[in-house]
C-alpha cells in the first residue's frame, strides 16, 4: 500500500496565532532585549551591522532548511510545539522578519530611536500579545484587545523612557515617550497583513525620529 505524500507530518506545528505559546514569546523578548542593549553598551553602528548582518543570514538559511527539510524537524517536535506556527510549516517563520526588521532598523535610524524601536519590538509586542490572550475583554478591532494594547502602549512608554532618559527636561522625555509609545501602539493595532515584526520596529524608529526632533530631545 502506497503511502499518501500529502500526508501532514505528525511532528507539524499546530499552534496559531491566538495561543499564548509562552516558549516562542519569551524567545522573541529575550533577542529584542540583548540585542537592544548590546547595542546600546557595546558596539558602534558598523559593528552591529556586520555581526548582525551574519546573524540574520544564518536565521535565514537555518529557515530554510527547516521548511525544505520536514525530516529533521520531526527529530525535535517539541520546538514545532514551542516556537512555530501551523501557518509556519510550508512558509518562513516570524524570526526571519523580525531579524530583517532589526537590521534595517540599526541601519536606518539614529542610535536611541534603533534601540527604543527594537526594546519595543522585543519587549511591548510580545507583552501585548500574552496580556491580550490571557486578559483580552473589551476589542478595539478583530483580534486587539484594549487590554493588549494597553500592555502595549504601557511597555513602549518605558522602553522609550529608559532610552531617551537625561538627554532633555523630564517634561520633554516624557512627552515624546508617550508620543512614540503611541505611535507604536496604533501600528500594532492595525489589521494590515504584513508581519508586525517588520512594520513595528520600522515604524517606532521613523515615529521616534520624528518626534524627538519635534519635541526638542537629542538624539545623537
Amino acid at each position: 500500500m502506497y503511502e499518501d505524500s500529502a500526508a501532514v507530518p505528525t511532528a507539524a506545528p499546530t499552534a496559531t496565532r491566538k495561543d499564548l505559546q509562552l516558549g516562542r514569546r519569551l524567545v522573541h523578548a529575550l533577542n529584542g532585549i540583548v540585542i537592544a542593549t548590546a547595542y546600546q553598551l557595546l558596539f558602534t553602528r558598523p559593528q552591529v551591522v556586520s555581526l548582525f548582518g551574519s546573524i540574520a543570514c544564518i536565521v535565514y538559511i537555518l529557515d530554510r532548511v527547516r521548511i525544505h527539510y520536514p525530516e529533521v524537524g520531526e527529530r525535535f517536535p517539541w520546538m514545532n510545539d514551542l516556537f512555530f506556527r501551523a501557518e509556519e510549516e510550508v512558509r518562513e517563520s516570524a524570526m526571519v522578519p523580525y531579524v530583517i526588521a532589526i537590521l534595517l532598523t540599526i541601519i536606518t535610524f539614529p542610535k536611541p530611536v534603533a534601540v527604543i524601536a527594537i526594546y519595543t519590538l522585543g519587549i511591548a509586542d510580545p507583552l501585548s500579545a500574552i496580556v491580550g490572550i490571557r486578559f483580552g475583554r473589551r476589542r478595539i478591532v478583530p483580534d486587539k484587545s484594549l487590554e493588549g494594547s494597553l500592555a502595549f502602549f504601557v511597555a513602549g512608554f518605558g522602553c522609550a523612557l529608559a532610552v531617551l532618559y537625561g538627554g532633555a527636561s523630564p517634561g520633554r522625555v516624557a512627552g515624546a515617550s508617550a508620543l512614540i509609545a503611541l505611535a507604536g501602539t496604533v501600528m500594532e493595532m492595525l489589521p494590515i497583513r504584513i508581519d508586525d515584526n517588520l512594520t513595528i520596529p520600522l515604524f517606532v524608529g521613523f515615529a521616534g525620529w520624528v518626534v524627538c526632533g519635534l519635541v526638542g530631545v537629542p538624539i545623537g
